[in-house]
């Protein structure tokens, strides 16, 4: 497929969260990644808090995302008047399907997203997990269906219940096991014999893992995972649901690709 290449990763810095390099045909650049080129620290204590200082970074801009964001609902004082905010607005479904090896973060972004929670003891996913949340944007209700299917293969069959219909597909895999990412090759073409149409999205979890890995690894993962995201035509993104990085970016991706979509629709 000829296509440009996505351009040199970059750490977790504001300047990189807050930016998000848009293109509809070709792999953005990883949002919040690791830099690609090796390095010698002078120190393995020094590099570690280095990591942790831009995961910190990324937590905080991350966190304002949130703040930004409106949803369906509200901690502040009830009022008594009653709410015509959705009055005249457009509804529009977005179902977004979650596919990839049990293990790998799926259900723990699903509810950073919807609930801003994060637990280090969920269970395995068993068949499929859905949830719900409403985006209010000036003229439209944006309401996201996620569809969580567990990653064990005695649940493939109920990868249809997952993809049909969906408007955009999360490949997923654990920055910290280069195996997840190999899975992701199989998971794509299960999915594309389902939903042909669906916006793809290559997502690689636990960046806070990742972050303190040593940088020959990290390296070797960033390079293919660029490779898997270029010949899937997807952004990739690297994120954190415990850590709150790119949890919020990642469904911005969705509903700028989605609108553009549906205004190709309309043309």
């Amino acid at each position: 497929m000829s296509e440009e290449a996505p351009s040199t990763a970059q750490t977790p810095t504001s300047a990189a969260v807050a930016s998000v390099a848009e293109t509809t045909e070709s792999a953005t650049s990883p949002l919040a990644s690791p830099s690609a080129s090796s390095s010698s620290a002078s120190s393995e204590e020094k590099e570690k808090s280095v990591a942790q200082a831009k995961l910190d970074l990324a937590e905080k801009d991350d966190d304002r995302d949130d703040d930004d964001e409106t949803s369906g609902s509200s901690n502040g004082p009830k009022s008594s008047l009653p709410d015509t905010s959705s009055l005249g607005k457009k509804k529009v479904l977005v179902k977004v399907g979650m596919i990839g090896d049990s293990e790998i973060g799926k259900t723990s972004l699903m509810v950073k997203y919807v609930q801003g929670n994060f637990n280090e003891d969920y269970i395995q996913t068993l068949g499929v997990n859905f949830m719900e949340k409403t985006i209010n944007l000036k003229k439209t209700d944006m309401i996201f269906s996620i569809w969580d299917l567990g990653g064990h293969k005695e649940y493939l069959h109920m990868l249809p219940l997952v993809c049909n219909d969906a408007l955009a597909l999360l490949f997923m895999f654990d920055l910290s096991r280069k195996s997840t990412l190999t899975s992701i090759k199989n998971w794509y073409k299960q999915a594309r014999l389902l939903n042909k149409t669906a916006i793809p999205l290559l997502v690689g979890t636990k960046y806070d893992y990742f972050a303190n890995m040593k940088a020959e690894e990290k390296t070797e993962i960033t390079n293919q995972a660029r490779k898997f995201a270029k010949a899937m035509k997807a952004p990739l993104i690297f994120c954190s649901s415990s850590h709150s990085i790119n949890v919020q970016k990642i469904f911005k991706i969705v509903i700028s690709k989605v609108f553009v979509a549906v205004q190709r629709q309309e043309d």
